[in-house]
């Protein structure tokens, strides 16, 4: 049976991870399981999937989690820190790692996991956004096999021709259209939103998320932060790259080819789709999900973004383009600027305004090292937090 540590299980894309799990159970156990905070949740999943080793960073959560315990039969050992997330990526039980720990708190498990040579379920997209170089450095290096979870760059995996770490140019490969709802606010005018609340941003159309993407898809610096990820993930320069607004979020992305051929991959909006499709690959497994009825969906439109309406994306490419240290910059002002705006401290519109602000007050180094990935990041959070004090004072 194949072992798996799932980071951030109880979060949607771990609950949806356990889903499939439970409907393919002959094929994959379940070693570790990780969260936040959540004990009541971790150990609800644990008392169902009996892992040998249950992860919580909050060290009162541990407290409530054992006393949870105390009157269960479960065997399961319990771990507290950061440092224990990297250690249950690189238990030598573990052959796959689903890595969906949201924002930089999960980089450094992605690392070990890298080192550890596994097959790593990728939907945490900061470690590329951040540390795309010396990840995928990693990855080469210790042989682990990188597969993406983003509905998206599944959807373009899927698509793409065996041989596409040859480079896009030589297998035919002339653009990818990476698809994009729009979020809640596609059509809303965009002087009202500024009066944007934080349940409103989490409303979203299509997709049941965290709050923090909730936020990231309405601002579409979800997007943005997909563009850099799939210029790492597919060996490509940014300009190959064009986001397209689809609202029905039924093409979940194209690959456009040199002899005019256009392969998208099309389902309901499900992320056990991409879930299963990585854990099985190459082959395919039952997901849970209901087949996509076409003759229902009827319809399919198109529209491309306004980079007025949707500053954080045009932040995003430049970023990209600016190279180094820069969408570690971009991506450590956008989870500060979120989180205040969260926390009804920063009206929606000024997300990217400290965005902006933060990329533009630091200077981009080369990623040499994690050390300076790092430094950035933590930079970055100052700069941005100094921004919003500044701005809401």
């Amino acid at each position: 049976m194949i072992g798996i540590t799932i980071l951030g299980a109880t979060g949607s894309i771990g609950v949806s991870t356990l889903d499939v799990i439970s409907r393919n159970r002959q094929r994959y156990r379940v070693v570790a399981l990780t969260a936040n905070r959540d004990a009541e949740r971790l150990f609800e999943q644990c008392m169902v999937f009996r892992p040998d080793f249950a992860v919580l960073i909050d060290e009162n959560s541990a407290k409530r989690f054992s006393e949870l315990v105390k009157d269960s039969d479960l065997k399961t050992r319990l771990l507290t820190g950061p440092e224990s997330l990297e250690e249950v990526a690189s238990l030598d039980e573990v052959d796959y790692v689903m890595a969906a720990i949201v924002g930089a708190a999960g980089l450094l498990s992605v690392l070990a996991a890298a080192r550890s040579g596994k097959r790593i379920l990728l939907a945490n997209k900061e470690a590329l956004v951040m540390s795309g170089k010396i990840f995928l450095e990693e990855v080469r290096k210790n042989n682990a096999v990188l597969l993406p979870i983003d509905s998206e760059h599944n959807a373009i995996f899927q698509c793409m021709p065996a041989n596409f770490s040859d480079g896009l140019e030589k297998t035919g490969v002339t653009k990818i259209l990476l698809t994009a709802s729009g979020g809640p606010f596609r059509e809303t005018p965009i002087d009202q939103l500024n009066d944007v609340t934080p349940e409103q941003a989490c409303a979203h159309p299509n997709w049941d998320m965290g709050r923090k993407i909730s936020v990231d898809s309405a601002t579409m610096m979800n997007k943005g932060l997909e563009v850099i990820e799939a210029c790492w993930l597919f060996n490509t320069h940014v300009d190959m790259i064009q986001v397209v607004l689809h609202p029905q979020s039924v093409i979940h992305s194209m690959v456009q080819y040199s002899d005019g051929s256009v392969l998208a991959q099309l389902g309901n909006p499900d992320m056990r789709t991409p879930i299963a499709h990585s854990m099985a690959w190459p082959e395919r497994m039952n997901s849970g999900v209901e087949p996509l009825n076409i003759l229902e969906i009827a319809r399919l439109d198109f529209t491309e973004p306004d980079f007025k309406r949707f500053p954080c994306l045009r932040l995003a490419y430049q970023a990209m383009t600016r190279g180094g240290t820069a969408p570690a910059i971009l991506n450590a002002a956008n989870e500060i600027a979120v989180e205040s705006f969260l926390g009804d401290e920063l009206p929606f519109m000024k997300i990217a305004e400290v965005i902006d602000d933060t990329l533009n007050s630091i200077e981009s180094l080369e990623c040499d090292s994690l050390e300076t990935i790092l430094d950035a990041d933590r930079l970055a959070r100052e700069k941005a937090r100094q921004h919003i004090l500044s701005a809401t004072h």
